[in-house]
């Protein structure tokens, strides 16, 4: 576990540092996480540790949001000044969010549902 966390700071340290070298305009965080994704398709697979790590962290997600949503209460001020712009990016991210993950879905049903028919042809 003490690895693949290592391994993931690292990882989200270098995004933060590419996005500041680079002046690019995204988070570093997600700057990391697109080197994490490079990282595991070159490895091929996801080690084991890193899954059990990244599982326990995706199962306490919800304790991971709280610093960032005391942040927004110091911006109260701003949010309720400008709370129509608010307002619609979350109405749009949500169903953008929506509609890739019905994509999704479909894309990795149908890739199993082709599977399906050839390993039952293969059974004697």
């Amino acid at each position: 576990m003490l690895y693949a966390l290592t391994a993931l700071f690292i990882l989200q340290l270098l995004g933060e540092l590419l996005v500041q070298l680079l002046g690019l305009p995204l988070p570093g965080a997600l700057a990391g996480m697109l080197l994490l994704l490079a990282a595991l398709l070159a490895y091929g697979r996801v080690p084991q540790a890193l899954e059990s790590t990244a599982g326990s962290l995706l199962q306490n997600m919800m304790l991971l949001f709280i610093p960032a949503i005391a942040g927004v209460m110091l911006h109260f001020d701003r949010i309720a000044r400008e709370w129509l712009p608010f307002l619609v990016a979350g109405i749009v991210g949500a169903a953008i969010t929506l509609v890739v993950t019905a994509w999704t879905l479909r894309w990795l049903l149908r890739d199993s549902a082709d599977a399906r028919p050839r390993e039952q042809e293969q059974a004697p």
